[in-house]
């Protein structure tokens, strides 16, 4: 009875607030009923557009505890956008709704991203971008990795010079030298001139409005002002921006407008990617790169970086050839160098076409995806680290250090990683995995480094275009330098400081003008056709998290593939996998993870340690956002809908058009 009282509490509340939404609709004209059924989060009874501030809006920020229980699949039939922030999903949705491309709509969601969620990507940063075009059934990576100013050499660093061969100051990530030329403003121009719909002008328009009209801080922005407080210190803008006048840090929820970004974006929109690599824009970023003191409360020595404002003139994105491969019954594409993403997830999936994952079921599957079996986790775990053995030592910027053989070709070839296969057991873990032999290879050094400030996207137009892309400033805050609205990354930090080991050169070294290795994996997923080739869309996916970012990845296309889970329990899932270690790490956020006792009370925990696993339960902070095509001619006359997750260990949510009633 009581249950009962408070269903029925809910649904009136939620029948005002669609009440209340129809008015706020009619009041920002949009009074017509094909606006009601698009864009809106799904709330029990009721709907509730992200940003507006009724009852239980997704944008209202909240304490989040790392992991949201109750998050399901958002349904559509047309078009959808899944980011990590409600507001951001809401501006790619809306110009969706509108006809836009889906190109069009990762533009307006990265102007959004930038501003709402700036410790993990932006203006200051890069990232990649697949393309889906469904006219021509063709698919296109784009590179908008940042590269090193020409002026850097191999100890750029490591060492403040020559004479001084001491640690760039205050450290190598927050000195002027972990900074590189940005490079996802002229990627994502270089995407809409090929596959944009609408003019780049008006796609700026939802990020202008929300840095003049102030937004409030989600718990994840939060978080990251409040821990790196004592670095955004040493930059009197950054302090001015996320800190208060005592200088303590703005905290969840507080109101925050950002004058200085409007005005940025409003030169971008109106001058193209032109006017953010050359001019005012640029010279700010050359001017913060070069500073050598900093500091609000004391004056601190930071060594500047090298950056001219010809290297920023001269950046080019580059449109680069996708790295495809099969797995079971579907084709999976991925980004080539400099990501080492498109390969290590291409080889995982190789070698785990040897083995039966589908015999190997998660257990007690829920909306959260269920737990995954002992030997499920076993095996994939085996197989990345024979992955990441391959990643640290062979991948980097080819052009600048080309792959051995025949390049990526030779890495995912059948033969090759069927070897790799044969060197897994059921019964013991590999431990640390070495890296595969290819004959006439360079003798080469390993390194691993990498950063986790990333955030993802994914994105499906009513024209069956598909954008899968993902974006960085490499650490949460970046370098801490701040300019225009907006932080630089740190991403040169993802290079090897040093540029040899006992081994031999180290191929992601640094090098002048190269881009720094990334694990970035945006991933599209294709059903086979009769005949073996790439047949239609199937899974859209892709995650941050520095060098997890592959284990992410991989989570999620075997949860879909083997195990036939829906688009939000295969993102819900518990995280799992390995690095080139001997830990393997098992997401100890997820609620089917008993963390109690030191893990053993969990059999998971104790089969994989059984096994030689050391084993990490640390919580892991993915924040996949998939989308699956799925054919269900009963609800919708194109014979398919578009069901959307957005991972609950971030803020993010999924919106479409909704079906038809």
């Amino acid at each position: 009875m009581e249950n009962a009282k408070r269903s029925g509490a809910r649904s009136a509340a939620l029948q005002v607030v669609a009440a209340l939404l129809t008015l706020a609709l009619m009041g920002h004209g949009g009074s017509n009923t094909t606006k009601l059924q698009a864009c809106l989060q799904s709330a029990g009874t009721g709907s509730v557009m992200a940003g507006w501030g009724l009852p239980v809006d997704p944008a209202i920020p909240e304490a989040h505890s790392g992991y949201k229980t109750g998050k399901l699949p958002v349904i559509a039939h047309n078009y959808m956008a899944v980011t990590a922030n409600p507001l951001a999903t809401r501006a790619g949705c809306e110009v969706l709704h509108a006809g836009g491309t889906a190109v069009d709509a990762a533009v307006a969601i990265q102007a959004v991203l930038g501003l709402v969620e700036p410790q993990s990507s932006g203006l200051g940063g890069g990232g990649f971008m697949l393309h889906y075009n469904a006219s021509s059934n063709t698919v296109q990576s784009y590179d908008g990795r940042e590269t090193t100013p020409l002026a850097a050499t191999e100890n750029y660093l490591r060492h403040i010079s020559n004479a001084q061969q001491t640690t760039p100051l205050p450290n190598a990530r927050a000195s002027g030298r972990s900074i590189g030329v940005p490079g996802v403003v002229r990627m994502l121009e270089a995407a809409h001139r090929d596959h944009g719909g609408n003019a780049w002008s008006s796609l700026f328009g939802a990020g202008i409005k929300h840095a003049n009209d102030g937004f409030a801080i989600s718990e994840r922005m939060a978080a990251a002002i409040s821990g790196a407080r004592n670095d955004l210190l040493r930059d009197p803008e950054a302090a001015a921006y996320f800190l208060n006048p005592d200088y303590s840090a703005k905290a969840l929820g507080t109101t925050i407008k950002n004058p200085a970004y409007a005005a940025t974006l409003d030169v971008i929109a109106k001058g193209g990617a032109n006017a953010f690599y050359t001019g005012p824009i640029a010279q700010s970023i050359v001017d913060k790169v070069a500073v050598s003191t900093g500091g609000v409360t004391t004056s601190v020595a930071i060594t500047p970086g090298q950056m001219a404002m010809s290297d920023l003139a001269n950046y080019q994105a580059i449109r680069r050839t996708p790295v495809c491969s099969t797995y079971r019954t579907v084709w999976v594409c991925g980004m080539g160098p400099p990501s080492s993403g498109g390969i290590a997830v291409a080889q995982t999936l190789g070698i785990l076409n040897h083995f039966d994952l589908s015999a190997h079921p998660p257990t007690g599957v829920n909306s959260e995806g269920g737990k995954p079996a002992i030997q499920a986790v076993h095996l994939v775990s085996e197989a990345q680290r024979l992955a990441y053995a391959d990643r640290n030592k062979y991948v980097a910027d080819t052009d600048f250090v080309p792959l051995h053989a025949s390049g990526v070709a030779s890495m995912i070839n059948a033969t090759y990683l069927r070897s790799r296969a044969n060197l897994i057991t059921t019964t013991a873990s590999l431990g640390t995995a070495v890296a595969g032999y290819f004959p006439g290879a360079a003798a080469l050094g390993s390194s691993a480094a990498e950063g986790t400030g990333t955030s993802h996207v994914s994105v499906v137009d009513r024209y069956g275009n598909v954008v899968v892309m993902t974006t960085t400033i490499e650490s949460g805050m970046g370098s801490f330098h701040f300019t225009r609205g907006f932080l630089l990354n740190n991403e040169l930090t993802d290079f090897s400081a040093e540029p040899s080991d006992a081994a031999g050169p180290i191929a992601n070294r640094v090098q002048p003008g190269k881009r720094p290795r990334s694990s970035m994996s945006p991933t599209l997923v294709f059903n086979k056709a009769a005949d073996g080739s790439r047949g239609d869309f199937y899974v859209a996916t892709g995650s941050p998290g520095g060098a997890a970012i592959i284990q992410f990845v991989v989570k999620t296309v075997v949860s879909v593939v083997d195990w036939k889970l829906d688009a939000q329990q295969a993102t819900s899932m518990v995280n799992f996998g390995a690095a080139n270690s001997p830990t393997t790490g098992v997401g100890g956020e997820h609620p089917a993870i008993d963390v109690s006792n030191n893990g053993l009370n969990d059999p998971l925990l104790v089969g994989l340690r059984s096994l030689g696993h050391t084993v990490s339960f640390a919580a892991q902070s993915s924040g996949l956002s998939t989308i699956i095509a799925k054919p269900v001619p009963q609800f919708t006359g194109s014979g398919r809908v578009l069901e959307g997750g957005a991972d609950p260990r971030r803020e993010g949510i999924a919106l479409g058009d909704g079906l038809p009633n």
